[in-house]
């Protein structure tokens, strides 16, 4: 494709996070997206790709951007732009320019403000990008507070970079972060939740959770996080809330869902503390949290299934704490049917929960969570512990009892249920005489 620009007069830039990461020498997923800019114009790249391409895609093609798949390889094309946020607009103005430096000029931040020109390789890095990687700096090519007028979000994915690379912010660009934070509100909420799953999934995100909290970029899309700052945790009495969330989002592993649950886990506590004579308690937190953690995602634009999911491990995440007095079959099994399909997660959720400095109350809670998951593999291989249902089904129950539909069938299979969970299987003609003494029983 290179030469095909070559051929027509343009030159042709690889840029962003393929640069970085080449001279980072990370390496780079054959899969990923590459992004490459040039002067041509939108049709005049149309015109180039065409009859190199098994697709050509346009949806960007007002923002000058023109995808192609070439070798089975995803390509973004990009015209060199100017692009700049009205005050009050969430939609870029889009200028088309000719010059690579006024390019990137207009990008995010400085390690992403380089380009190489192929299909001779030339690295063009106007603003000291590379330097700034090596020295672990965070900076915008321009004035901190013109990149965040042309897009509020990078306000936001300066947390990503500050946490995921190791990159120091320029007090300057953190002055620009406080003073503009409420312009984030400008940006939709899709964008928004896109960056901020981002921001969770890289190995540790501490830093960059730190960074939106003491900006107040928090405030303008996670309120709640900000909340927890002021909540002293008497369990954890070394940490206040938030301190303690974000340690626990740092030990769970980096998928987004267990991730989300870990940052939202404990957003009930400033709605349920209460003083009393044993200090500050916040019962029933997790059933608050859960309906908060809803609320929040569904502003965020989640999606239902993942809405559903963190509100469920946020609601479960205190139930490995009610059994303390040992795990009777009946709990596990309760235990892995209300989990469900969360089940890995919630014991993630629940391991990295116990961020204690008391090492002896550490292994304590290790050792009840290892008893746990051995039981839950000894009760696996002896029943169908993944998919327990009752042991009859409704049409079983209306013909064992010669009615028809009805609420009752729903009770009959409810308490044949609760005798699963109890005693785990019954078998066909047990279940049948359960039944029989149910029935009996409701006169």
């Amino acid at each position: 494709m290179a030469d095909a620009f070559a051929a027509a007069g343009q030159p042709l830039y690889l840029v962003g996070g393929i640069v970085r990461d080449q001279i980072l020498g990370r390496d780079l997923a054959a899969s990923a997206d590459l992004d490459l800019t040039t002067p041509a114009r939108p049709a005049q790249i149309k015109a180039i790709v065409g009859p190199l391409a098994e697709a050509v895609w346009t949806q960007g093609e007002r923002f000058g951007t023109i995808g192609a798949r070439i070798g089975g390889r995803d390509f973004e094309i990009t015209t060199h732009r100017a692009e700049s946020y009205a005050p009050d607009s969430r939609k870029p103005e889009v200028a088309f320019g000719d010059d690579i430096t006024a390019d990137l000029s207009r990008r995010d931040f400085t390690v992403n403000a380089m380009a190489l020109a192929v299909p001779e390789p030339e690295l063009v890095d106007p603003y000291d990008g590379a330097v700034d990687l090596a020295g672990g700096r965070l900076r915008t090519p321009l004035a901190p507070t013109v990149s965040f007028t042309d897009d509020p979000l990078r306000m936001l994915r300066a947390a990503r970079f500050i946490a995921g690379y190791g990159l120091e912010p320029d007090a300057e660009l953190v002055e620009a972060v406080r003073n503009n934070a409420h312009r984030l509100e400008i940006v939709s909420a899709e964008r928004i939740r896109d960056e901020l799953d981002k921001l969770l999934v890289v190995p540790d995100p501490s830093a960059g959770l730190w960074f939106v909290v003491d900006t107040g970029l928090a405030d303008h899309f996670l309120p709640e996080l900000t909340a927890m700052r002021l909540e002293q945790d008497p369990i954890h009495h070394h940490k206040d809330v938030l301190a303690h969330t974000i340690a626990v989002v740092a030990k769970t592993r980096p998928e987004r869902i267990v991730r989300l649950a870990a940052l939202l886990h404990d957003v009930g506590k400033p709605r349920t503390r209460a003083f009393g004579d044993g200090g500050v308690s916040f019962h029933h937190h997790e059933v608050v949290g859960a309906r908060m953690a809803r609320d929040r995602m569904q502003a965020l634009k989640y999606s239902g299934d993942d809405v559903e999911s963190v509100r469920q491990l946020v609601y479960l995440h205190l139930r490995f704490h009610t059994y303390k007095m040992g795990w009777s079959d009946a709990a596990v099994r309760r235990f892995v049917r209300d989990a469900g399909d969360l089940l890995p997660e919630l014991i993630e959720l629940t391991r990295c929960d116990c961020t204690t400095r008391n090492q002896r109350k550490a292994a304590t809670l290790a050792k009840r969570m290892d008893e746990l998951e051995a039981r839950i593999e000894v009760l696996r291989e002896q029943e169908t512990l993944d998919s327990m249902r009752p042991d009859l089904d409704g049409r079983q129950v209306m013909d064992h009892l010669g009615t028809g539909p009805g609420r009752h069938v729903g009770e009959a299979l409810a308490h044949l249920m609760e005798l699963r969970l109890e005693e785990g299987p019954l078998g066909e003609d047990e279940a049948y005489r359960r039944l029989d003494e149910w029935w009996s029983s409701r006169g």
